[in-house]
Formats: C-alpha cells, sequence, structure tokens
C-alpha cells in the first residue's frame, strides 16, 4: 500500500480528480489549464514551483529558517483556500444574539451550506477581513474587483437560521469610528459633520464590509410584523427559541438582587444596572427561564416587559428605525414589511418608496429620481420594479439590545457569507484569566 500510494502516477491522479471537481464547482473552466501544473509536479518536474525551498544533498544538514519559510507559505495557501470556499474563523463583538450566542464567542463559519460567494476582491493581505493589525488601514486592493456570483451550496437560508452577513451599512464607514453606523451618524448629525469630527470616509466593497451575525426571522416573499415585541411571520407567530429575551421592569423592596445569582443566570452583567429611585432595574434582559426565577424571588414586587408602543421614544426615533420616516413604528411594534424576492415586481408610490429606494439605487445598482410624483429608474419614467435579487429580514435574540433590520432594513442575498457551525472558544471579557474562560461552550455545534 505505501508503494501503491507513493507512485507519482497515484499522486498525480488523486489531486488531479480533486481540482478537476473544484473546478467544476467553480465553473470557470479556464482552471481547467491548472492541470498542466498538477501535472508537471508530480510527473516532468520541470518547473520549480516552490523556488524559495532550498533543495538539499543526501546528508545535508536542513536550513531551519528555510523550512519554515516553507512551511509558513504552505500553510498561507491552504487556509486562504479554506477561508474563500469552506470555513472561516469570526468572532462575536456585541451582546446582541445573547443567550444564544455570547459576546467573546470564537466561531468557524460554514460556507458550503449556502454556497461560497467567488472572492470579489481577492487582492487581500492574508488572514486579514478588510483592515491591517495595529495600523487600522486597508488590507485590500480594488485594482481587481469582480461582479457578484456564488457556488452552489447545500441549502437556501431559512427562517431561523443562524446567519454570518456583510453589514448592509458598511460600505461607507468612518475613520475614527469605524464600527458604528455611518448612516445613523450623517441622519443625527448632518453630513459635513459627521465627516469633519470621525471623517476621513472609507467606501468598501461589499464583501470586504464588516460580519454580523443574527436569526433570520423572515426570507424573500414573506411578509413581516412585530406587535408588542411578539414577531409575527405572514401572520403567525414566531416560535419561542431558547435564549430569545427582551427587557423588564422588575420593581423590588429597595434591594438589589445578588449579583451572583444574576450571572448565574447567564446575564450580562456589563448590562444590568439598578436605579434606586425606581427602586429596582428599569431594563433587565432575561429569556423565559430567568424570568421565571426573577418572579420567584421574595424581594420582588412587580415585573412588567417593555413594550415600546407609539409615540415613539428614543432609540425608537423615525430618523433611527428603517425606513427613516415616520411610519408610527417602534422597534416593538413594526410594521407590516414586505421582504423582496428575486423576479418580483412591486408599484411603486410615495409610500412605499421609503422603503425599497436603497434596494434599488445601491444594492441593485440602478439611478433613481423622484420629480414631482413621477419616479425615473435609470433615465426612465416607471411606476413598477422587478427585483434582482432576494433579500432576508435579520433580527438578534436579544431584542431590545439588537442593531438589526428595524435599523437599517434588509440584508441582500450578495451581503450572505455563511452559517455559523462550531464554537472553538469563548471568553467573558468582564473577568480575567483563566475564570473568564467559559469552558462549558468549547466546541459548541450549532
Amino acid at each position: 500500500m505505501k508503494e501503491f500510494f507513493g507512485n507519482k502516477w497515484v499522486k498525480f491522479a488523486f489531486w488531479a480528480v480533486l481540482y478537476a471537481l473544484w473546478v467544476i464547482w467553480l465553473g470557470n473552466y479556464w482552471w481547467l489549464f491548472g492541470l498542466a501544473v498538477i501535472f508537471d509536479i508530480f510527473i516532468t518536474k520541470k518547473v520549480r514551483w516552490n523556488f524559495w525551498k532550498k533543495r538539499y544533498k543526501p546528508g545535508q544538514k536542513h536550513d531551519a529558517w528555510n523550512d519554515w519559510l516553507d512551511a509558513l507559505i504552505f500553510a498561507v495557501i491552504v487556509v486562504t483556500f479554506i477561508n474563500m470556499f469552506f470555513f472561516q474563523a469570526f468572532k462575536i463583538p456585541s451582546s446582541s444574539m445573547e443567550r444564544t450566542l455570547m459576546t467573546g464567542d470564537f466561531l468557524f463559519v460554514g460556507k458550503n451550506g449556502y454556497g461560497p460567494k467567488v472572492p470579489q476582491t481577492p487582492l487581500t493581505v492574508p488572514f486579514t477581513h478588510n483592515v491591517l493589525p495595529l495600523s487600522h488601514r486597508e488590507s485590500y486592493s480594488t485594482l481587481i474587483h469582480k461582479k457578484y456570483r456564488r457556488l452552489k451550496g447545500w441549502t437556501t437560508v431559512k427562517r431561523d437560521d443562524y446567519v454570518v452577513f456583510n453589514f448592509p451599512d458598511g460600505d461607507t464607514v468612518l475613520r475614527k469610528i469605524p464600527s458604528e453606523d455611518y448612516y445613523t451618524h450623517v441622519r443625527i448629525n448632518g453630513r459635513d459633520y459627521t465627516q469633519k469630527t470621525y471623517g476621513p470616509v472609507v467606501v468598501r466593497p461589499v464583501d470586504k464590509e464588516d460580519h454580523y451575525v443574527k436569526r433570520c426571522v423572515a426570507i424573500s416573499g414573506d411578509s413581516l410584523e412585530v406587535r408588542h415585541g411578539q414577531v409575527y411571520v405572514n401572520g403567525i407567530p414566531q416560535k419561542h427559541y431558547m435564549g430569545l429575551q427582551t427587557t423588564y421592569t422588575v420593581i423590588t423592596d429597595g434591594s438589589q438582587i445578588n449579583p451572583k445569582l444574576l450571572e448565574d443566570m447567564g446575564m450580562n452583567m456589563g448590562e444590568v444596572w439598578f436605579n434606586a429611585n425606581l427602586p429596582g432595574y428599569p431594563d433587565l434582559n432575561l429569556d423565559s427561564s430567568s424570568l421565571a426565577k426573577v418572579k420567584v424571588l421574595p424581594l420582588v414586587k412587580e415585573i412588567t416587559q417593555n413594550d415600546d408602543i407609539y409615540p415613539p421614544d428614543y432609540p425608537d426615533d423615525p430618523i433611527i428605525l428603517f425606513p427613516y420616516v415616520d411610519m408610527h413604528w417602534t422597534r416593538d411594534n413594526y410594521g407590516p414589511i414586505w421582504i423582496p424576492k428575486k423576479g418580483a415586481t412591486i408599484t411603486l408610490s410615495a409610500a412605499n418608496l421609503p422603503l425599497y429606494e436603497r434596494v434599488i439605487r445601491v444594492y441593485e445598482d440602478n439611478t433613481l429620481e423622484v420629480k414631482g410624483d413621477t419616479i425615473f429608474i435609470n433615465g426612465k419614467a416607471d411606476s413598477t420594479y422587478t427585483f434582482k435579487m432576494d433579500y432576508y429580514w435579520m433580527m438578534g435574540d436579544n431584542r431590545h439590545n439588537s442593531l438589526d433590520s428595524r435599523y437599517w432594513g434588509f440584508v441582500p442575498e450578495d451581503h450572505i457569507v455563511g452559517k455559523p457551525a462550531i464554537i472553538w472558544l469563548s471568553v467573558d471579557k468582564n473577568k480575567s484569566f483563566p475564570s473568564n474562560i467559559r469552558w462549558r461552550r468549547f466546541f459548541k455545534i450549532l
């Protein structure tokens, strides 16, 4: 067997078949010319493809530095290929998905489920997404930029899936505050003040926008509405998830709940605050399990679910909540709203244009003007529009602490990255080592 698998023709056949299958999956048959390279590597050996690697004579001492360089280049090539087409590492940056996904969870995101996107901006420094470490400068070049194309996957995005995607509003970021929403700052403070104070502005291609993770609560063609915090899709209440939470006003006898008890319930202690004037907790994040435990505490006198109703209060101001006009919506009482579907045609009007303007103008690359009562798309008067892509509605499980589709709208299909597969490390930033390691979350399959 050792002699068989060591045969150069067997090695060539094995790698040639794997490479041919990858080319078929990629759908670009020009890459079949790469078979000539594989043939030369294993059979003819005319070209020294790993030119950096030193050739040793029998008995000659190896150069450690050269061997390390060879291993490093091999690792960069392999890991980059895996990141592009199979798995990519990702860190949960915020508490918007707690308690399902925790701040400080490190994930591997699978790309094969929905099909990986062919790299649109391939000139990138290895092991970076959009910025260089420490310098915070762009780690990519747009000298080469390709149109969106997705390889075939096993399935499509479904309701209730956890999904990692490129942040739709992340096409424009502010250098001094890159993690904050540029468009929100512009609506609140004005464009000139925002760019002067927090700029300069950086424009990013779709595949270099920051990564977000949320739960897909509605897919293309669905109608969604939120009534008193309950999500309805096509008129049907969303099923209850373990860990789904919202905030409650908890009135106590003037005493604070033992912090250790709250921590044991899985609460993010950075978001827990006690108001002595209440007395109690005006915004205590509780899921169904912790709600039941808090209710029976002797010091608790009253618990009321927080329900933001119209007229709005911050953060439900119309300039914060999508579509940024006064629709009489709040984060707990939102919609109804229809999610665009590829091939579907709608009649445009002054009433629904704010909902779909960014889709038409930005995501699907059309010019759009409104002159009087007439809408012009690509210079032609048009009262209808046919969508070119599918769209999705994403929401965090931490419903009152989630920057999600209620604040920036639809997620286009070309922004979908993949599906979280496994948590390989979890760290609590509010604790010191080693108590900050969440051992129970190690290698948790999602």
